[in-house]
């Protein structure tokens, strides 16, 4: 089993329900030591990417399983590291994505990203 960081309130990482699997908001935060260490927005996507993947993993999905992603953002001028992040941890058929940009995030991150999947076992 691979770590997940750990919740910063009163939440579940993730809810399982058969086939249907859903997560909270992932922060960019390093499960070895619960902190936030990527500086760019990019860095910070890549971790929120693996932590997402992780609880994907955990659960027996694929990663490709992952059917949609909401990117909170609180710089909309940083979009092309977003998908410069997406093009490289994501392959085709990409899933379906919403970006949003809000005026902060917890722990200052400069991004948070949920994601809806579906298959598995």
């Amino acid at each position: 089993m691979k770590k997940l960081p750990k919740s910063i309130g009163p939440y579940s990482a993730y809810r399982r329900n058969g086939n249907f699997l859903v997560t909270s908001g992932q922060l960019p935060i390093n499960p070895e030591t619960n902190q936030i260490e990527a500086a760019t927005v990019y860095e910070q996507v890549l971790q929120c990417l693996s932590n997402i993947e992780a609880i994907v993993s955990n659960e027996g999905f694929q990663f490709e399983d992952v059917m949609k992603l909401t990117v909170y953002l609180t710089d909309f001028s940083k979009f092309s590291e977003v998908n410069q992040a997406f093009e490289e941890k994501l392959a085709a058929p990409y899933p379906a994505r919403t970006a949003i940009e809000i005026s902060k995030l917890p722990m200052d991150a400069l991004v948070e990203i949920e994601a809806l999947v579906m298959g598995g076992n």
